[in-house]
């Protein structure tokens, strides 16, 4: 069987083409498994995982915690708030005490760029980054390119905008990555205030006429305004926001064509879309959760597969 060129998943940036084609044929594989009756296999069953979440998580650190005992992979949950992280103890120190209990694999959400790196060159477990400030968040990003596939029979040529929070969003940077490495066309969009300065680094079109970008597009994956990462404001007030940059219903049948409408949630309605867009037959934004298990499946098993 093939492997992984990588013993974590650190980012998108490390990874090549053929690994993330192998990580979504094992995904197709598991997939059919999550909707068997019996939606377990024991393919993982002597290997223990630690979730690590420094930072809040619904979606992810269910989807991960889910994902791992689909494999019957033994899990335990770490949650910074109940810790003695609380009483001033390291990072290094909080994991080399979780990995003495013999675990295998670390999943870790943190606020800082660059943690799962750091940590990934001091201990000896494998690594998934479950998103690290706002840096990356690679298994979303695969599970983002993984639904694009399902829905339009692949990513190449494909034309994808990124709309709303460019600047602080590590889901839009591992999108970037991942749709690039697989032959698709980026385009970001939002207010210049929300664009990095380094954009232009980036190879992706730039436009912040919203629908100008969705003429443009076969997808657009909306993301949220990241509000708890803003020291100041970055626009006026979310109504104006919401009137340049919100997707609504109205938008979308005036379009040339159909599009796919994408979200890597937490979604705030009203706001970066309108409840009729989140809830329409163009938006793929419960599959993408669903995939999302599948594929983290097949990231920790590919891993696991690697640990010696």
């Amino acid at each position: 069987m093939s492997e992984l060129s990588v013993n974590h998943l650190l980012g998108i940036k490390y990874l090549t083409k053929k690994d993330i084609d192998l990580i979504f044929e094992t995904a197709d594989h598991f997939k059919e498994v999550i909707n068997r009756p019996i939606k377990k296999v024991p393919s993982l069953r002597d290997i223990t995982i630690a979730n690590l979440f420094f930072e809040n998580s619904t979606r992810t650190k269910l989807s991960f915690e889910l994902a791992e005992k689909r494999l019957s992979a033994d899990v335990i949950n770490f949650s910074s708030a109940q810790s003695s992280v609380k009483k001033g103890e390291t990072l290094i120190d909080t994991v080399n005490n979780i990995l003495s209990m013999k675990v295998d694999m670390i999943v870790m959400r943190h606020p800082n760029p660059g943690a799962g790196v750091f940590l990934s060159n001091h201990v000896k477990a494998s690594i998934i980054n479950a998103g690290d400030g706002a840096h990356e968040h690679p298994t979303q990003a695969l599970l983002d390119s993984y639904s694009i596939r399902e829905r339009l029979g692949g990513v190449a040529g494909k034309k994808v905008v990124i709309v709303g929070d460019i600047l602080h969003s590590r889901v839009a940077l591992s999108n970037i990555f991942a749709l690039q490495l697989q032959g698709a066309e980026v385009m970001v969009c939002g207010p210049k205030t929300l664009l990095p300065k380094y954009i232009d680094t980036l190879g992706v079109k730039v436009e912040t006429n919203l629908r100008k970008a969705l003429n443009w597009c076969d997808v657009a994956n909306m993301l949220r305004v990241q509000n708890e990462r803003m020291a100041i404001s970055y626009f006026p007030t979310t109504r104006e926001y919401t009137q340049q940059f919100g997707v609504t219903k109205e938008i979308l049948e005036s379009l040339d064509k159909e599009i796919t409408i994408m979200h890597p949630g937490p979604i705030n309605r009203g706001v970066e879309i309108t409840s009729d867009v989140a809830d329409s037959k163009q938006a793929i934004i419960l599959d993408q959760v669903q995939n999302g298990v599948a594929v983290r499946m097949a990231v920790i098993y590919l891993l696991a597969s690697k640990i010696k």
